[in-house]
């Protein structure tokens, strides 16, 4: 089941299984050490498929600035390969076209991915960085561009 909810929106157990999920897969998997749980996730709206009660898919989505953006995009990685990446990517759509369709978008994608958000209308720009300990590449796409 796919949920779109606000930080206090969210139960225990549901910011629980986020944040499993997210250390899971962004620090332990990816072997990067850094703050993971960040304030933006108080002001974030929260995309996430639960099966078995196990969050398997999620992202955060947010405003900065003058630009919307999204992060944490992850996929469990016993779940990859099952479409659920192109689902999210389906869900995040909605809350940008419900609730800040006249915003551009702005991500900083890991490089290995930048191929996937290329497929939903993102632009690469710039040089690649380090951002976490892992390359990144910015990627835009700009407001009311929905697929």
């Amino acid at each position: 089941m796919w949920s779109i909810k606000t930080f206090s929106e969210l139960t225990t157990t549901e910011l629980y299984a986020i944040y499993e999920l997210r250390v899971k897969t962004f620090v332990v998997e990816q072997q990067r050490i850094y703050q993971e749980v960040d304030a933006i996730d108080l002001a974030a709206y929260h995309v996430f498929k639960t099966v078995n009660h196990k969050i398997v898919a999620y992202a955060r989505i947010f405003k900065e600035a003058d630009h919307l953006s999204f992060g944490r995009v992850v996929v469990d990685q016993k779940q990859r390969g099952q479409h659920l990446g192109t689902d999210l990517m389906s869900h995040i759509e909605q809350v940008v076209q419900d609730h800040y369709s006249n915003l551009p978008i702005q991500i900083e994608a890991q490089v290995p991915v930048q191929g996937f958000y290329q497929h939903f209308g993102f632009t690469s720009s710039g040089a690649p960085f380090l951002f976490n300990h892992t390359p990144h590449i910015k990627m835009t796409k700009p407001a009311l561009q929905i697929q």
